[in-house]
């Protein structure tokens, strides 16, 4: 269908959906945007995702492109899509136009992602759906040493899950930071891409070397050894957002 290129900002709960990519007989948040689109325009409506976020996974940035020739005013068209959410867990925070050539992958330069880790001796049932609980004390300044060793391009093979699509593990990693307040840790993590897992391996690593199951400069190591079992466990998926997508236009 011809029409405008229209560039949404979608925030969304993923706890109880099945990832951002639309699937049969499952609940995922592509399909109820779609659904909620498709109800507003009053004909089957399809859209593009920049990233596919895992089952479990939250975004407060996540990109999607319609083409549509609508007559409601961009500006306005959040508030309409919203109203036909049947729910709050997705939510549309802003909407643009974007040239004709942008494409919601090809356009993308970099993202931010956050994993939080709540660590204290009990799991906090407020914020359950949204941290990775750790109940051992975590050593954060042997977490930050080890962040430095992420940085730059390098082949993250070993930050991979199996059955990843990807042509390359090359990644770059411009930036990796580990902050902490009261209980909770944030590692947030810049790059030009992330394979599958790719974050949530790097978080998992990361606790081992805070529980001093391995040093930080064996990072150095792992990422040369190019093998999945060398790095650490794959972080739960409730601690991941994608926190924000820069892309040109």
């Amino acid at each position: 269908m011809n029409g405008k290129n229209i560039l949404l900002t979608v925030a969304y709960d993923g706890t109880n959906y099945f990832g951002w990519q639309k699937q049969d007989n499952v609940k995922t948040i592509q399909g109820e945007l779609e659904k909620a689109l498709s109800n507003l325009f009053k004909q089957d409506i399809n859209i593009r995702g920049a990233s596919r976020t895992d089952t479990g996974v939250h975004a407060l940035s996540q990109l999607a492109l319609l083409k549509h020739k609508t007559t409601i005013p961009v500006e306005k068209l959040p508030f309409a899509i919203n109203s036909f959410l049947n729910n709050k867990e997705i939510v549309v925070t802003n909407a643009i136009y974007v040239d004709e050539n942008f494409h919601p992958q090809n356009s993308v330069y970099k993202k931010t992602y956050q994993y939080k880790i709540y660590n204290a001796p009990f799991i906090n049932p407020l914020i359950k759906n949204y941290t990775e609980f750790v109940h051992k004390p975590l050593n954060i300044e042997k977490m930050k040493q080890a962040t430095q060793y992420f940085l730059g391009e390098h082949d993250f093979k070993s930050f991979c899950a199996s059955g990843t699509i990807a042509k390359t593990t090359i990644r770059t990693i411009y930036d990796l930071t580990i902050n902490k307040q009261d209980d909770i840790i944030t590692i947030e993590i810049t790059g030009n891409g992330f394979l599958y897992n790719m974050v949530r391996i790097i978080a998992g690593t990361l606790i081992d070397i805070g529980h001093n199951k391995t040093q930080p400069e064996n990072i150095k190591d792992i990422i040369l050894y190019k093998d999945r079992q060398k790095a650490g466990k794959t972080a739960s998926a409730c601690g991941l957002t994608l926190y924000k997508i820069y892309y040109n236009i």
